[in-house]
């Protein structure tokens, strides 16, 4: 693994996801209770064995910054390799739901230029999945290939995502606008390091376009392999996604599958006591981050750092962000309530199934 170094693309801008993403990107939209969106691909990668990781970062940086800091969390902060931190574009025209645009790759060429590692393993910051990364590159190796794929067959309909015609292990073509149980691209891939820097001098004249539109007119030129992942991956890419995937970590085989000892999913570290449960608390299948007092009841919801859930009050089928205080008697359904929020006491507030009430 000494021969890969990883690249995360976090300038991913969407306006799906509405005031969730107003002053943060979609890489550092906090999840699952203790941690954030980007913390899947980092800790893969690590986890993998990669020791160089270079972050694209989005022109809304400071909340992701605040976040992955040095990278002393995923032990990144080292002489040798690490986090770099590198900038993504702020202005020009780009395609919608753009990962991987030319000019951000452009832009952070030396990062790449001064790497002996022939292999990068490029992923999309907002591909959430606990995925080991060396067989996906040992069978780029073993294959040859200038680039291989990794897709999953689609749970649903999926038009925010690139679908991918595959033929005899091979990459022959892209689509739009996904079905359900169609192939779509997982946003991750390994290319050897020369080809990615020889693609952006070939493109160049186009580089706002997204690195898969601009070959998608020489798929025949190139040998791109095709690698099927068959485990749990989700991409957030709207307010629906969000809510929906975080409800699915409630199942506990999908909480098994994501967070496991053996390979654990790292974060920033808070210093924070455990949740407190009081008297007449009531709570079923739900997270409860550390820091959390519980006076009430909570029921199918996730709860971040710091929730209070006052006296007579109910949460259900919610996602509460950190320091959000639900005051007494007040009633949270099917909601998801930003950072700091207060719900006052008696209050109702309720979304629908169908559209999640999202809430500052």
């Amino acid at each position: 693994m000494d021969r890969v170094i990883g690249l995360i693309a976090a300038n991913f801008e969407t306006k799906d996801m509405g005031q969730l993403t107003e002053e943060r990107t979609v890489a550092s939209l906090p999840y699952g209770g203790a941690y954030r969106v980007v913390d899947f691909p980092m800790s893969n990668m690590v986890n993998s064995g990669i020791k160089t990781i270079g972050l694209i970062t989005p022109y809304k940086y400071r909340s992701i910054i605040d976040h992955v800091g040095a990278g002393k969390a995923w032990d990144l902060d080292r002489k040798n390799g690490g986090l770099f931190v590198l900038p993504g574009s702020v202005f020009g025209i780009q395609s919608e739901n753009s990962h991987f645009l030319l000019r951000d790759l452009r832009r952070n060429i030396v990062y790449l230029q001064r790497s002996p590692a022939p292999y990068v393993l490029v992923s999309a910051a907002n591909v959430v999945s606990h995925m080991d990364y060396r067989p996906l590159i040992m069978e780029h190796i073993k294959s040859g290939a200038d680039i291989t794929m990794v897709y999953t067959s689609c749970d649903r309909d999926e038009p925010h995502r690139l679908g991918v015609n595959v033929e005899n292990g091979r990459v022959v073509g892209f689509k739009p606008n996904p079905r359900k149980y169609e192939d779509a691209v997982m946003d991750t891939f390994v290319i050897t390091r020369e080809l990615l820097m020889k693609i952006m001098e070939w493109y160049a004249a186009v580089d706002y376009l997204d690195l898969f539109e601009a070959i998608e007119g020489d798929l025949d030129k190139m040998d791109i392999r095709a690698y099927k992942y068959e485990g749990y991956a989700r991409q957030v890419f709207t307010s629906r996604d969000y809510f929906e995937y975080s409800m699915e970590l409630l199942n506990l085989d999908v909480a098994k599958e994501l967070f496991s000892r053996e390979r654990p999913m790292a974060t920033k570290a808070q210093e924070d006591a455990p949740a407190k449960y009081l008297d007449g608390a009531k709570v079923k299948n739900s997270l409860i981050s550390n820091g959390s007092l519980i006076e009430g009841e909570v029921d199918h919801s996730i709860l971040f750092r710091g929730v209070h859930v006052s006296k007579g009050a109910k949460v259900r089928n919610s996602i509460i962000m950190q320091n959000c205080v639900i005051e007494e008697n007040a009633v949270v359904e099917n909601v998801i309530l930003d950072k700091s929020g207060v719900v006052k006491a008696g209050a109702v507030i309720k979304g629908t199934g169908d559209a999640t009430y999202i809430m500052g």
